[in-house]
């Protein structure tokens, strides 16, 4: 008998906004895999602390490049190509002795998550079942207290790494706006939401549902550079009855 892998997603980092059936899963799971970058314990793995089975065994993930190289070198997907093959390799090695594993996802697998990369691999020859979950932006905007959309707001998701020029385009068109993948590219998503006129309406959400979460109006935040798990969402102002 096939084993099968579950992709299962965690939310935005409170282990209390997991779903039952994601909670199950974890909770009697025999094989637990994650990412994590090499030398850190892994955010995946750090929400579900004290979750485990005892006689659990764990498969950590360590990717082989994060940002010492741009995403534009040749190197960068040759790397997590053959990384994500490898992966795949042991993970299928477990569900053809029949065995489950729950693969460990932050905030939803189908949204921006590594987890999509072994789905693709996977999904043709092995049984995958995928476990939905609250994204880490829905956790952000919630943070703020106001709601992100009205009415007809059209609601933008941008990256922070991507060019000035393409984040002002896409902001200029957006009523209702999440950044994500800030970290460093700070600086210029703030050009780019003054460029689009929308900066004073800017908050930034660092750690959103976890316990070290700031919430505060991108105008009132110095430097130049945000932890991974920040997020900048601007509301949507539509029609209201």
């Amino acid at each position: 008998m096939t084993g099968r892998v579950y992709g299962v997603g965690l939310g935005p980092g409170d282990p209390d906004l997991m779903s039952v059936r994601a909670d199950r899963i974890v909770r009697s799971a025999r094989h637990v895999a994650f990412f994590r970058k090499s030398g850190r314990k892994g955010h995946a793995r750090r929400i579900v602390d004290g979750m485990l089975c005892p006689d659990v065994i764990e498969f950590a993930m360590e990717y082989p490049v994060t940002t010492e190289i741009p995403f534009s070198d040749p190197r960068y997907n040759e790397m997590l190509s053959g990384f994500y093959e490898d992966c795949v390799a042991y993970i299928k090695t477990l569900t053809e002795i029949g065995e489950d594993v729950a693969v460990l996802c932050e905030g939803d697998p189908f949204f921006y998550g590594s987890f999509m990369h072994l789905y693709m691999r996977l999904r043709d020859d092995t049984p995958v079942t995928v476990i939905p979950a609250i994204t880490g932006m829905s956790g952000a905007w919630t943070a703020t207290g106001e709601p992100i959309t009205w009415g007809d707001d059209v609601m933008t998701v941008l990256m922070g790494t991507l060019p000035v020029a393409t984040l002002t385009r896409a902001m200029s068109n957006a009523d209702a706006l999440v950044v994500m993948k800030i970290g460093r590219h700070l600086p210029k998503v703030r050009s780019a939401l003054e460029a689009a006129g929308m900066a004073d309406r800017a908050w930034l959400v660092q750690y959103a549902a976890m316990e070290a979460q700031t919430v505060a109006p991108l105008s009132e935040v110095s430097g130049d550079v945000t932890p991974y798990f920040s997020i900048i969402v601007v509301h949507g102002q539509g029609r209201r009855p």
